[in-house]
């Protein structure tokens, strides 16, 4: 028997999860949570402070009392809750390079817990890819590292600490984004290698979320020919069906990473992709950052009915993507019962972050070195800045300038991009110990020379790596793993003498 029209709006209605524009819900957004509307994501263009999130996700609510509520809060340095200040916790390389899963999970509890406070109940995080490309332009910090095993173990234990604060877990981005060069936002990646390979590296963080009772796993837009050599992961049945549901176990919502990048709209069209990801095995399709309005989600949905009534997509399907996210509202809403959240709102730091952060800087001395730590007083810090890729957002700060300044009243601060570099980086220090921060300096070769030309003029300069210290440069070398709030700190306190090496 054919299901009559409305039912299947409200059947492909369940399966959005949109973002929108502003800082409370917009009334279309409210309208369509009465017409069947289990989702909605928010981004940093959301937050405010932590009353205004709170107000936001407590409007939802009172719309419909089981609305999952996302949001892409990785507390690294993709932040959204910290966006305007920077995540007051290190970031998953960090905690990598500790490697105490027992830390790692003691974060994620802390960040559960301050997600649940304002309302979250699922977190696109954690990124179970392994890092194996250093040159890899989108993951880097973002992952817990290059070792299989150890993305594995830190992977599993992120889930358990987060999911133990009532908020769920969401592995990404399957079946693994680290091996690449290129970024998904804008094209479609190639992940090489068989599948003996895959199951060795790229799969085995999956395992170990899938294990640790991982709420949602989120699809990478990947070519992956070993396989599927036609079609992307988030539209490959053999990849969604037959590995991630039938050989992995996963029972839990598989939710595509925003439909709108070029990855597979340059392919498939946006309408097409949400239907293709669906037909897959795909059971939430998540529209991101870059389409976020009334008429984005009303395409999709017609889109999806069409394709049901046409008989591109079973309608046993989508009802079954349907199903898969009211059981996820239904654990959640179990979870914030189970686990209420504690009064008060999230402060503006957080304890565990910052001693996590402090545990994870490194400091490398090359034989002879003339530059010492602590400094001497105030510094000229230099911070070389490299193009950002767009999970970070552009308003989210980074840099040692800032909190050196104050722990070292008078020190100076200079930024340079690519096109700005001086020939002498350090003029203006006049004599004061000078501070060279650079982020991932392997992948850049103008900073790798503007670097080269600084410590020529200043070879007693201590350099600061915020991002990935494949390349260790200068006599003494600081890296923090990470340019979070909390990283920054950790550094800057090396600098000043308030942290042991």
């Amino acid at each position: 028997m054919t299901v009559p029209a409305p039912h299947l709006a409200a059947l492909a209605t369940a399966v959005l999860q949109p973002g929108f524009v502003g800082t409370t819900p917009p009334p279309w957004v409210c309208r369509w949570l009465g017409e069947g509307l289990g989702s909605v994501v928010l981004f940093a263009r959301n937050v405010v402070d932590p009353e205004q999130v709170a107000g936001l996700t407590a409007t939802l609510r009172a719309e419909r009392p089981d609305v999952i509520v996302a949001i892409d809060e990785e507390a690294g340095d993709v932040t959204r809750i910290e966006s305007r200040r920077g995540s007051s916790r290190p970031g998953n390389f960090a905690l990598g390079a500790v490697d105490d899963p027992a830390l790692t999970e003691a974060v994620a509890r802390d960040l559960g817990a301050d997600l649940a406070a304002l309302g979250v109940t699922l977190d696109y995080a954690p990124d179970a890819d392994v890092n194996s490309n250093p040159a890899n332009p989108v993951i880097g910090v973002r992952a817990f590292g290059a070792d299989p095993a150890l993305v594995a173990r830190h992977t599993a234990a992120w889930v358990r600490g987060l999911q133990s604060g009532g908020v769920a877990a969401c592995a990404k981005h399957f079946p693994g984004h680290g091996d690449t060069r290129v970024d998904s936002h804008h094209d479609l990646p190639v992940i090489g290698g068989d599948r003996d390979r895959l199951d060795a590296v790229e799969l085995a963080p999956f395992r170990a979320a899938v294990a640790a009772g991982v709420q949602a796993v989120m699809t990478g837009h990947l070519l992956v020919p070993a396989l599927d050599r036609e079609l992307p992961a988030t539209m490959s049945p053999p990849v969604l069906g037959e590995l991630l549901r039938d050989e992995l176990g996963f029972s839990g919502v598989v939710v595509t990473d925003a439909v709108e990048m070029r990855a597979v709209t340059g392919r498939f069209g946006f309408a097409g992709a949400a239907v293709r990801a669906l037909a897959a095995g795909a059971d939430a399709i998540c529209i991101g950052g870059e389409r976020a309005a009334e008429e984005d989600a009303r395409e999709l949905r017609d889109a999806i009915v069409a394709a049901v009534v046409a008989g591109e997509l079973p309608e046993e399907r989508l009802t079954e993507a349907a199903k898969r996210v009211g059981q996820l509202a239904a654990w959640s809403v179990a979870a914030r019962a189970e686990r209420p959240a504690a009064p008060g709102l999230p402060a503006d730091t957080s304890a565990v972050g910052l001693a996590a952060a402090r545990r994870a800087v490194r400091v490398t001395t090359a034989p002879g070195a003339t530059a010492r730590l602590p400094l001497t007083g105030p510094a000229h810090v230099v911070e070389f800045e490299p193009p950002r890729n767009i999970a970070i957002g552009a308003e989210t700060p980074w840099g040692i300038g800032a909190p050196l300044t104050d722990l070292l009243p008078g020190t100076t601060v200079r930024r340079y991009a690519e096109p700005d570099v001086p020939a002498d980086p350090t003029a203006g220090a006049d004599g004061r110990p000078v501070v060279l921060v650079v982020r991932d300096l392997h992948r850049h070769d103008w900073m790798r020379a503007a670097l080269t030309r600084a410590l020529a003029v200043r070879p007693d300069a201590v350099v600061v790596e915020l991002g990935v210290p494949e390349l260790v440069a200068g006599p003494v070398h600081v890296a923090t793993h990470g340019a979070t709030r909390a990283c920054a700190r950790a550094a800057a306190e090396l600098l000043a003498g308030r942290l042991r090496p």
